[in-house]
């Protein structure tokens, strides 16, 4: 590789990190507006996934797109970004990338309506569809990545001494499995939306810290 190449090469990777830190806010930002402007959604028992449904319904599917495609770069960024013979350098990044293909996934397959929402749905809808199954497994899939993923790069920051990131990485990835499994037990309950509302924020939150760390 010529010395030419090597800026280049370090704005690509600054770039694609950025996007991951950029991935967070943007998604976070466009829920909560829809969240509180969309007719009939109710933050406490509504999970951000039916905001897909409905006239208006194009946006979350967007920002599932735009949020996925940016966390997949995020993946490959932190994998540019960690030295060869970091720990967690193979499957941390990877996983990173496979939340952002869960996302993704989850524009192709959005959640059924359902709990009142959008309007004219009765509040005892919940038929589950082909769709809405394949949406299950696509929170499935990318959950499942941002969980490994919190606990590999704990494992990261613990081998380099870096405590306060390492905690950190291991509270996200143990707070938010328990919000996932805590929300598929708890048949839409309002604690556990809310709870899970705070999970997915804090995760982004370590998405963003973490490729903010790395840039």
């Amino acid at each position: 590789m010529s010395t030419a190449t090597l800026p280049a090469a370090r704005i690509s990777t600054r770039a694609l990190l950025t996007g991951g830190a950029v991935a967070g806010p943007l998604y976070v930002a466009t829920w909560l507006i829809q969240a509180f402007t969309r007719e009939a959604f109710d933050i406490t028992r509504h999970p951000a996934s039916l905001l897909a449904n409905g006239g208006p319904g194009w946006i979350q599917t967007t920002n599932f797109i735009v949020s996925g495609l940016l966390t997949i770069a995020a993946g490959v960024g932190l994998r540019r970004a960690m030295p060869p013979a970091s720990p967690g350098r193979v499957w941390g990044p990877r996983l990173v990338a496979t939340y952002g293909v869960g996302l993704l996934l989850a524009a192709a397959f959005p959640a059924d309506p359902g709990a009142g929402f959008p309007v004219g749905t009765p509040a005892d809808y919940a038929e589950i569809s082909t769709r809405g199954m394949g949406h299950f497994v696509a929170g499935t899939i990318g959950f499942s990545g941002l969980i490994a993923a919190c606990l590999v790069f704990a494992a990261h920051y613990r081998a380099l001494g870096r405590r306060t990131f390492a905690r950190f990485s291991t509270v996200t990835g143990i707070l938010f499995f328990a919000a996932f499994a805590g929300l598929n037990a708890g048949a839409g309950s309002r604690p556990t939306i809310i709870a899970f509302d705070l999970a997915v924020i804090l995760g982004w939150t370590w998405l963003t810290t973490i490729t903010l760390d790395k840039r």
